[in-house]
């Protein structure tokens, strides 16, 4: 399948907030700790943390190990969790799960596993809930961008990733070393 006729399989969605996603986080995380180690950080990222905004109807997820450990040693236990690996580099693996061949299910996950430390969702997550008129900006981007890149994800990201590195960039600079 290409590029393109994933992105018509899987388009750009976004939806008001939903009580629910917290919940599904609560129940992955669980399931996660169970099959990782120990000394994880495992933490809801992405819109669907941020209570009063819309967002994909995606439930996002990082996975921090420390660094000493080797990336690959998690790889199987969460394949194993019903994740696909999506991709990889040296400082991290990306994991999908609830993706199928008629779309989406109704619970999907994506799973971002990294170091320690690498961790600037967090804080531009928190900045978020913390600032609601920036959060509702965000929200506004958004909106806008849906349907101009409903089939475009890249698009998509890349659009709004200014905005995401001015405002991470902020939290990091008012939160200093929370993580």
């Amino acid at each position: 399948m290409t590029l393109e006729e994933l992105w018509q399989l899987f388009p750009i969605c976004l939806t008001e907030h939903q009580s629910c996603w917290q919940e599904w986080y609560s129940e992955e995380e669980k399931l996660l700790k169970r099959t990782l180690s120990s000394n994880e950080r495992i933490s809801h990222i992405g819109s669907t943390a941020i209570p009063s905004i819309w967002a994909k109807p995606i439930v996002d997820i990082l996975v921090e190990i420390p660094k000493e450990r080797n990336l690959l040693e998690y790889k199987v236990p969460i394949i194993n969790n019903g994740y696909i690996c999506m991709s990889k580099s040296e400082n991290g693996l990306s994991f999908n799960k609830g993706y199928t061949e008629k779309g989406f299910a109704e619970r999907v996950f994506h799973l971002h596993l990294r170091y320690a430390g690498n961790n600037n969702e967090l804080y531009f997550r928190d900045y978020l809930i913390e600032h609601p008129d920036t959060a509702r900006e965000y929200e506004k981007l958004k909106l806008k961008l849906w349907k101009k890149y409903e089939y475009n994800r890249d698009g998509y990201t890349n659009a709004k990733t200014e905005f995401v590195k001015q405002y991470t960039a902020k939290a990091r600079a008012l939160y200093e070393n929370r993580y």
